[in-house]
């Protein structure tokens, strides 16, 4: 298998991943802040012009980071980052489905459509007028889970799980592009510290990413 990857949030997320699980993967990276992802030659790869993407032995390019993760970790059960049973696996995914269409697809949109505009007005379909009231939205959402998290280390539980580093790593860019982790949140800011002092928050990183002046 190799990992397709780039600068981003979403390919960090795959990287974190990997780093926790104690994987090493082929790695092929592609220029997304030059639009090569949107070019011919990508696409044929990945229709969906996204990355990361997993290119299989056989070939096939398997995209969308969670599913990437999903099939790492039917590959690699241990240490578990989705579960080791299906209950702790169906635990795991509600709270993905959860954080991911209320917070983080929300927080991405909203700089999409705002700050990452001119990255973004020629390669996806962008709202203006839809930025603030996405942003406020995620914010009230990171409002419930905080208080959900009370006497919890991490979103699930006691235990670090997918979430966890998919949450971390869209608010570790979001906090420089306009979207900050609100400091009233004292549940979500001591888990934010303890996944940043983590060695694989910062393995992750992108090369680039002090040029870029965002974390992904």
């Amino acid at each position: 298998m190799k990992l397709i990857h780039s600068f981003g949030p979403n390919p960090r997320i795959v990287r974190m991943f990997l780093a926790e699980k104690g994987i090493a993967l082929p790695m092929e990276e592609v220029d997304i802040l030059a639009g090569e992802n949107r070019q011919e030659g990508f696409l044929k790869r990945n229709p969906a012009g996204q990355s990361p993407a997993l290119e299989l032995d056989d070939g096939t390019v398997v995209a969308e980071t969670a599913v990437i993760c999903e099939l790492l970790e039917e590959k690699h059960p241990n240490p578990p980052l989705i579960g080791k049973t299906p209950e702790e696996r169906a635990v795991s995914r509600t709270w993905q489905r959860r954080v991911e269409l209320n917070i983080t697809e929300h927080m991405y949109n909203g700089f999409r459509f705002a700050e990452g505009y001119e990255l973004f007005k020629n390669r996806v379909h962008c709202i203006p007028s839809a930025a603030a009231d996405l942003k406020a939205s995620a914010q009230e959402k990171l409002v419930w889970l905080d208080g959900l998290m009370a006497g919890h280390d991490f979103i699930c539980g006691n235990q670090l799980r997918f979430i966890d580093i998919g949450l971390y790593c869209c608010l570790d860019f979001a906090k420089d592009v306009g979207q900050p982790l609100n400091t009233n949140l004292k549940n979500l800011n001591g888990w934010y510290k303890r996944m940043d002092a983590r060695p694989s928050a910062t393995s992750s990183l992108h090369p680039g990413w002090e040029q870029a002046k965002m974390r992904g």
